[in-house]
C-alpha cells in the first residue's frame, strides 16, 4: 500500500521559512505526480503546488503554484531521497494549516489545477505568528 509521510512543520513567524518534505514508503515516488494540498481550521482544503513525475526525465519536469503561493513556495524533487519538497518563504498568518502531500493525477497539468488522486499523508502543521 503506497503510504506518504509528510514532516518539517512548526511554527514560524511572519516573513519566515520553512521546508516541508513528503516522503515515501515501498514506492518510487519519482513515479508519481505529487501535490501539496493545505486545510486551515473552518475552511475547505485548497491545492497549494504540484509536481510531474520524473518518468519522462527530471529535466522535464513541470509545475503548478496556487495564486496566493506564486513566487513565495516552490515544489522540487530529490529522487536520490524519494522525497518531493515544498519550500516556503515569506510565510504570511493566512499559510497557517494543515498541509498534506497527496498523488495527483496527470490531467493536473494541461488544467493547471493540482488534482488529487487518492492517497494522502497524515499531514503536518504550519503556524505562522509572531
Amino acid at each position: 500500500q503506497v503510504q506518504l509521510v509528510e514532516s518539517g512543520g512548526g511554527l514560524v513567524q511572519p516573513g519566515g521559512s520553512l521546508r516541508l518534505s513528503c516522503a515515501a514508503s515501498d514506492f518510487t515516488l519519482a513515479n508519481y505526480a505529487i501535490g501539496w494540498f493545505r486545510q486551515a481550521p473552518g475552511k475547505e482544503r485548497e491545492e497549494v503546488s504540484c509536481i510531474t513525475s520524473s518518468l519522462l526525465g527530471v529535466n522535464d519536469l513541470d509545475t503548478v503554484y496556487a495564486d496566493s503561493v506564486k513566487g513565495r513556495f516552490t515544489i522540487s524533487r530529490d529522487n536520490a531521497k524519494n522525497t518531493v519538497s515544498l519550500q516556503m518563504n515569506n510565510l504570511k498568518p493566512e499559510d497557517a494549516a494543515v498541509y498534506y502531500c497527496a498523488t495527483v493525477h496527470g490531467s493536473s497539468f494541461w488544467k493547471r489545477v493540482c488534482l488529487p488522486a487518492g492517497t494522502w499523508g497524515q499531514g503536518t502543521q504550519v503556524t505562522v505568528s509572531s
